[in-house]
């Protein structure tokens, strides 16, 4: 089982902790990380694109010149798809773009993401994370104690409003619970700072 250091808030390390060998130590397989961020990106798109047909533009309702005689090509109406300021033809309407990956594929899919943290020494296990009160001056200064300079996902055992708080107005750093951690966050993100609770409620539903 792969061993990474326990610290506190204040940066100083506590002890060591082992993390599950089928959750965090897979070799991470780099398609079916492809395919699950595809899978979230593509459900994150709004799909509120819309061009009007020909049915819908304004205007048209009269043919244009008659059909024979005038030496000019045959018109049904001036709002056709060829004249200017006509209908679109086959262009986009509103849609929804999300799609489902198989319940398996996706547990490999935040497996591999976790492991491949682990690989890059990317992952730091905190005893414990909470505020009394939201207070984003330590909350920064916890991040400095823990040498993190770049964008950091901090997962948490369940949701704290104290710490989201406190989180939400540094640049770069997102709070989520653990049963709210995936794929395309944790991938974002260089660094990923989780607590010992969080590592075994994460443990606990991907076992």
């Amino acid at each position: 089982m792969p061993k990474v250091a326990l610290f506190n808030v204040s940066g100083s390390q506590v002890g060591e902790v082992e993390l599950n060998d089928a959750i965090f130590g897979i070799e991470p397989n780099v398609h079916v990380l492809h395919d699950a961020v595809v899978m979230q990106r593509a459900s994150l798109r709004q799909g509120t694109h819309k061009v009007k047909g020909r049915s819908e533009v304004r205007g048209g309702g009269r043919k244009p010149w008659k059909q024979k005689g005038t030496g000019r090509a045959r018109q049904g109406s001036i709002r056709a798809p060829q004249w200017v300021g006509g209908g679109i033809v086959f262009g986009p309407t509103p849609r929804s773009y999300a799609f489902k990956l198989p319940k398996k594929v996706r547990r490999l899919a935040i497996k591999s993401a976790l492991s491949s943290k682990v690989v890059d020494n990317d992952i730091i296990v905190l005893d414990q994370l909470s505020f009394g009160a939201p207070k984003t001056k330590e909350f920064a200064a916890i991040l400095n104690n823990l040498k993190v300079e770049r964008k950091a996902l901090v997962v948490g055992s369940s949701y704290d409003d104290n710490v989201a708080l406190s989180a939400r107005n540094i640049p770069g750093v997102k709070f989520v619970a653990a049963d709210g951690i995936n794929v395309l966050d944790v991938l974002t993100y260089d660094k990923l700072i989780i607590t010992k609770e969080a590592v075994q409620k994460v443990e606990e539903v991907l076992a």
